[in-house]
Order: structure tokens, then sequence, then C-alpha cells
């Protein structure tokens, strides 16, 4: 064991905090600021960022741009433990990690993320993700999708299997036929991109459809649910996507499937049936287990979208909650603020705002506070949100890990 948890009078209140990610990293780090002990258990020696990493596929960016490590939040005294967490006693408030090693705490905060669901869709598992990768966790399979685009022969087909709702990112999988759609433009002009799509509606759709229409017109395809476009099957070795209207073959075909919290949340028991987790819309404790605080894409969230802003948001959020219990004070209902920016192409970007309150125990969107980019914004207007866009990763980057 590392260290024993603390009584309120006689010590610090110590914390562990599970996952380094953009939620999990500026939780350690407001709690420090509230002055407790911390420590971050994340595998990870250096984290990954999701955001822009369309742009590495599309081969405008650099992966080693998405990559950050962890010395800020150790300077700022957050301890971090490179080590994988396993399972969580509720009772006897205590993490296991994979080297047997006990974390004791006093609050536990689990920032796990998303878990890829290989059991969901029928011919698709890690093995198949190989020759069909779902890119969705930044890294190897980022680099993989952009090489088979780079591999394969102008005039031939890419296919997006995008799932129904919830899953990580709601536009992503948009800004991603976006910017594969610039690549083959400008390098394989005779191919074609198709996505095909569980759902009939998706985040922030006029405007990528509007822009779809001026910069691709032919070459992107959109085909939503009660067109056929659920994908139900996949056969990795002829990269076939299966509909419930017939089936499509691809040369190169990216599988985005259902998604989950993070293995640890199971192992925790704070995700319910629907493999994500509920929690208390103030303080973002489990409703499943006391003691225990979920936040970014593994909570349920209400009308909180899952992103990097939510998660940056509701780990401010948590923080103070947890500092507040920890102190035996009730804490505040606070609003919360996302915005989601995303490029279709390079200097053409779009946004969705929105600002969430606790009503009825859920998170709440209020009417009027929010709202998407102009649908007739001028060139010069696209380009300032592309502008805002890298602005934002580098700020919250450099807030998180700097």
């Amino acid at each position: 064991m590392l260290w024993a948890p603390s009584v309120l009078g006689q010590g610090t209140a110590r914390v562990v905090v599970v996952g380094g990610g953009f939620g999990g990293g500026a939780c350690a780090r407001a709690l420090r600021r509230h002055g407790l002990a911390v420590t971050l258990v994340e595998p990870e020696e250096r984290f990954t960022a999701c955001p822009f990493s369309n742009e590495v596929i599309a081969g405008l960016r650099d992966l080693d741009a998405q990559r950050f490590g962890y010395d800020g939040l150790r300077r700022d005294g957050v301890e971090v433990v490179h080590r994988r967490a396993m399972a969580v006693d509720a009772a006897a408030r205590r993490v296991r990690l994979d080297d047997g090693t006990e974390l004791a705490y006093d609050r536990l905060v689990l920032a796990p993320g998303i878990e890829l669901r290989f059991d969901a869709l029928p011919g698709y598992d890690q093995a198949a993700a190989e020759a069909m990768p779902h890119a969705w966790k930044a890294g190897a399979q980022t680099l993989l999708l952009r090489r088979q685009l780079e591999a394969m022969p102008d005039g031939g087909v890419v296919a997006i299997a995008a799932p129904a709702n919830p899953f990580r990112c709601p536009p992503g999988p948009y800004e991603r036929a976006s910017l594969i759609a610039h690549y083959l433009k400008t390098r394989k002009p005779r191919s074609k991109l198709i996505v095909l799509d569980a759902k009939d509606a998706f985040s922030k759709q006029r405007l990528f459809q509007a822009a779809w229409d001026t910069l691709y017109p032919g070459l992107l395809e959109w085909v939503p649910l009660s067109s056929g476009g659920r994908v139900t099957e996949v056969d990795a070795a002829t990269k076939t996507l299966v509909t419930e209207f017939g089936s499509h073959r691809a040369d190169v075909a990216n599988i985005i499937p259902p998604q989950r919290a993070g293995a640890i949340a199971q192992a925790a028991s704070v995700a319910d049936q629907t493999g994500w987790c509920p929690i208390d819309p103030v303080t973002f404790e489990s409703r499943l287990q006391p003691g225990i605080h979920v936040i970014g894409d593994a909570a349920i969230a209400g009308a909180m979208p899952k992103s990097a802003f939510a998660a940056n948001g509701q780990a401010q959020v948590c923080a103070a909650a947890v500092a507040g219990l920890l102190h035996g004070e009730t804490p505040a209902e606070q609003k919360l603020v996302n915005t989601c920016y995303s490029l279709v192409a390079p200097g053409y970007g779009i946004s969705v705002a929105g600002v969430y309150r606790p009503a009825d125990g859920l998170l709440r969107e209020v009417e009027g506070a929010g709202g998407t980019s102009p649908l007739d914004a001028s060139p010069e207007f696209r380009e300032m949100e592309a502008r805002y866009a890298e602005a934002w990763f580098g700020t919250i980057t450099g807030a998180v890990f700097g």
C-alpha cells in the first residue's frame, strides 16, 4: 500500500483520480489547488489527445502534436502513478493496481473515458480493427488509418461506419468524413467517401451538409439510418460493410463501434445496464457507489455531450464538490459550458455551444444560452472559427498538461 486514508483534522484528505485525460488531469490539478493530496493513476506515460487527431488522419498534422506528458502535474504536487487501475473496493475505499499495489482514498474520482465494444458488431473485434481501423482512440490506430488512405489507389472507396448515440465526440465522425474528403479531393480526386450512419440526425448536421455541398459535391455521400445506413455486420477479410439494405465493399473502412464507460467503471460497479455511469449532476458522485465520482465521457451527463471541453468543465465542478464534501460543506449548483469546434477543411471551422445546469436529477441545457455557427457565415468567419479551434486546443492542453 502506498498510503492510507486520512482522518480530516489529523492530516490532508487524499483523493485518487483514475484516468489522465482532459477530465482526470484537470481534476487532479484542481484538487491540488483546493489543498488536497492527489494521486493520479494513468497507465500511459504520455497522453495522446483525440481532438485534432482527424487532422492527423488527413495528413494535415503530425501525431507528435497530440502527445503530452505529466511533468506539469508533478510540478503542481500531483503524485502520478503509471499503472493500470484494476479494481475498486468501495467499502474499504481502496483501488487495486495491476502490480498488486493498493491505494487508499478519502474520495475517488474516475475519469476512465471510453471502452470500445468489440462484442457489439458481428465481425468486428480487435483483430478486425487491424484491417478496418476504428481510430477512435488516438495513437497507433490513427496512423494506421492514415497509412491506409495513403496506400489506397485513386478511384478507391472509403467507408465510415458511424454508431448510434451515445458515443464520444458526437460531431467527430462528420469532421473525420470532411477532412478525409479534403484529402481525397486534393490527392485522389477520383475516389469516393460514403458515411453509413446508425442515426437519422447528427450534431451540427446543417452546417456540415452545407459545407459538403459546397466543398465536396459528388465525393461524399451520407446514408442515414432510414435509408439503410446502419451497419449490422462487417467482413474484415473483404472490407465489406453489411447493412439492412445491402452491402458496401470498401478499399478503406473506418468502423467506429458502439462504446461504453472505461473498464474500471465496470469493475467499480458505477456503470449501469447502459454501460455508462449515472451521477449526481451537482457533485458528479456516483448514484450507485457513494464516495466515488465519475466525470468525462464515462458519465451519464444528461444533455451535456461527451467531449474534451465538457470533461474539463466537469473536472472543475467535481473538484470543488469533492473539496467541499471532505470539509463537511454542501456543494453549490454550478452551470457548465461546452463548446465544440469542428474542421470541415483547412481554414474552415464550425462550432456548437451549450450551457447546462442541474435540473430534475440531470444536466439539462439552458434554452437560448447556446447555439451554432451561422449557416450563412462568410469565409472570413469560417477561418476565424478554425483559428479559435487551434487556440482552444492550445489553451486546454496547456491548462491540463503544461
